[in-house]
């Protein structure tokens, strides 16, 4: 009989993350284990760990203004398709993600659906908090790519500047472009004719020299 391991939920800190609770499971905890976790919010499931983040002022103020983005985009043209934010996108046993912000093409709509979880979108942004930024730019990002998301958007708040990841066709086997935006920029897309959302906007004012 194979001993136990014990598994870690993480808790992001400005620090880094710290360890909030262990719980004894075989390997790698599976969707089926974290979903009998007696308290999932602000939670993620990458590569087998729980990950608990607690969104702050800057993260949600910059994810609110995505939505509304692109919802205006949506609703100023007929089958632009549909946006929303962090609803749960199951990749595989050990990957439960809930991207930031979602937007779905025409046809593809989650509407009125209260199924979870939900199919990949068609285009997903992480916004960077304290200490996750590593997972987004790393394990999620290969996982988004391997499970054929066609776009991602990864938004880099301490930096002021955006990492744009994407497929040059739907037949792309990888994301073979690839973008950094930064103050000066707007953010665009291909999947998205006629929207052009400036950096400048997004990120609000500089923050105040030191010294």
């Amino acid at each position: 009989m194979r001993r136990p391991h014990l598994y870690r939920v993480w808790a992001a800190s400005d620090e880094g993350f710290t360890m909030d609770s262990t719980m004894a499971v075989a390997q790698r905890m599976t969707v089926a284990e974290f979903h009998a976790l007696p308290e999932q919010r602000w939670a993620t499931l990458i590569e087998g760990e729980v990950v608990v983040n607690q969104p702050r002022a800057l993260h949600q103020r910059v994810v609110l203004d995505l939505v509304v983005a692109l919802t205006l985009w949506t609703r100023d043209g007929a089958g632009r398709g549909e946006v929303t934010s962090e609803i749960a996108v199951e990749l595989d046993e050990h990957n439960w993600f809930g991207p930031d912000v979602m937007w779905y093409r025409g046809g593809r709509e989650p509407g009125r659906s209260e199924t979870a979880p939900q199919p990949m979108p068609d285009i997903a942004a992480e916004v960077r908090s304290p200490s996750t930024w590593r997972y987004d730019i790393g394990p999620k990002m290969a996982r988004y790519e391997q499970y054929g998301l066609p776009e991602l958007w990864l938004v880099d708040t301490a930096a002021d500047v955006i990492l744009v990841y994407r497929r040059s066709t739907p037949q792309a086997a990888t994301f073979d472009v690839c973008l950094e935006l930064a103050r000066g920029d707007a953010l665009t897309s291909p999947l998205l004719p006629g929207l052009a959302l400036p950096l400048d906007e997004l990120f609000g004012p500089p923050p105040a020299a030191t010294g």
